[in-house]
């Protein structure tokens, strides 16, 4: 049975996915059209048993989801307001990257 996630649950959920390049990556390429798992560690340039584990991952976030196509498995994002969710993400980290507020940036590479 689905149930509706807290509000702080999706957004540690989401946060969990987009603590991995990989994932991120995936998520991008998704954005932009599904794809076969084959497809997709060509084209990131992974192993797919790599690939496997954070699609399983992003699965288990509720971010993407996998489609049988005949024989074979797609995967597209879950609700096409991720792709949107993700530009506006990444317009605002452009927007404020350059204002380097975390005194620990330099040092600690946060921020």
């Amino acid at each position: 049975m689905l149930t509706v996630a807290p509000e702080v649950e999706v957004l540690a959920r989401f946060g969990r996915a987009l603590a991995d390049p990989i994932r991120c990556r995936v998520l991008l390429v998704l954005r932009d059209a599904p794809a076969y798992p084959a497809d997709l560690a060509d084209a990131l340039g992974v192993s797919r048993t790599r690939l496997s584990n954070h699609l399983a991952c992003l699965r288990d976030c509720g971010l993407v989801v996998a489609v049988p196509d005949g024989r074979r498995t797609r995967y597209e994002l879950a609700d096409p307001r991720f792709g949107r969710a993700l530009d506006d993400l990444r317009a605002a980290v452009v927007a404020v990257e350059t204002d380097r507020t975390c005194p620990d940036a330099e040092t600690e590479g946060c921020c």
